[in-house]
């Protein structure tokens, strides 16, 4: 084989008709290869020479890239998917973020192999301008649950699963699951159909209840924790993202409507400290008034940290438009 070994960018082109299978493979792999491939495609002669002279990038031992300047975040993903050795996939939040979930910064790299998968611990050798990475073990890793590519990685609702699991905390874990869904990257059938593989993962009823939520209308995370907050209070389930449209005529979305006591309760975010949305929020409010409906409205801080004052300030109102928690229903006042 006569391959010329030539300086190379991060970025990788497409070969042409006339490509070799070196070519190919620096294509699929973005320009990084295991020194196995190197020396099987290019002669390990050449591939060390390239190395030596500066042309090539030793990342750790058993993995190079076929240039010498910053890595692309593919390169990142390959490097350490060919360091951890045969069977490694991108899953959790990396490969979430990989699908196209919008969700803050990826952080580490996320890897996951089978239990009994054999691997070289090699990672721990990537250089400094790479983020570190995690490698889990699984005894579950179904063909359905992978998705193949460049490199490989876990579904979307997989990914979505296990993120959830490896979480700092509850609400990263609820937040990972509620992005998805609100997004359109995973539906709740999807998600379940995966957890139903997986019942020992960590989190678990966590991931259910809030694609239940997301399922129901909750859209953010606040609004899902408002949705577990009525259950934990045994209050009775509003509408969400109710449509409606105001004097107007503008379509508006209300956060929770109970329509039968013509009850509504607005989630204030932090985008309700911008002053133009405050006021078109004010106007909103005005209108609800003017057509007859009380409304309340809560902060996602009281939410979290004064549940019991927000159930309070429902059950009175709910109860004054003629609930009870007995189910009886006198005619709103």
């Amino acid at each position: 084989m006569t391959a010329q070994i030539e300086p190379m960018t991060a970025q990788i082109e497409a070969p042409g008709q006339d490509a070799s299978e070196l070519d190919w493979l620096l294509f699929e792999q973005e320009g990084v290869l295991s020194s196995g491939q190197a020396a099987a495609l290019l002669g390990r002669g050449k591939s060390r020479s390239a190395i030596a002279r500066g042309r090539w990038r030793q990342l750790c031992t058993g993995v190079v890239v076929t240039h010498n300047g910053p890595l692309t975040v593919g390169q990142t993903h390959w490097a350490a998917v060919l360091a951890s050795g045969r069977g490694s996939v991108l899953a959790g939040r990396t490969a979430a973020h990989t699908g196209g979930l919008r969700l803050g910064e990826p952080g580490p790299i996320h890897l996951l192999i089978p239990h009994d998968r054999r691997y070289s611990d090699r990672r721990r050798q990537l250089p400094p301008d790479m983020p570190p990475v995690v490698v889990h073990r699984t005894t579950h890793l179904p063909e359905q649950d992978l998705q193949r590519g460049r490199p490989t990685r876990t579904t979307m609702p997989r990914s979505v699963i296990d993120a959830a699991s490896w979480a700092a905390s509850d609400e990263q874990a609820r937040l990972t699951v509620a992005a998805a869904c609100q997004q359109g990257l995973a539906t709740a059938d999807e998600i379940r159909a995966v957890a139903a593989g997986m019942p020992r993962a960590p989190r678990r009823a966590l991931v259910l209840e809030t694609v239940t939520d997301a399922e129901g209308g909750a859209a953010t995370l606040p609004e899902i924790e408002f949705s577990r907050l009525l259950r934990r209070h045994r209050l009775p389930p509003p509408e969400l993202q109710h449509r409606r449209e105001d004097a107007t005529g503008r379509v508006r979305y209300l956060d929770a409507y109970w329509r039968l006591w013509r009850l509504q309760a607005e989630i204030d975010g932090g985008h309700h400290l911008d002053a133009p949305r405050w006021e078109a929020d004010m106007r909103r409010q005005n209108d609800v008034w003017i057509a007859g409906d009380r409304i309340l409205r809560f902060s996602s801080w009281q939410i979290r940290h004064e549940a019991h004052q927000v159930a309070a300030q429902l059950r009175a109102a709910l109860e004054t438009a003629g609930w009870h928690a007995n189910g009886d229903v006198r005619p709103p006042q």
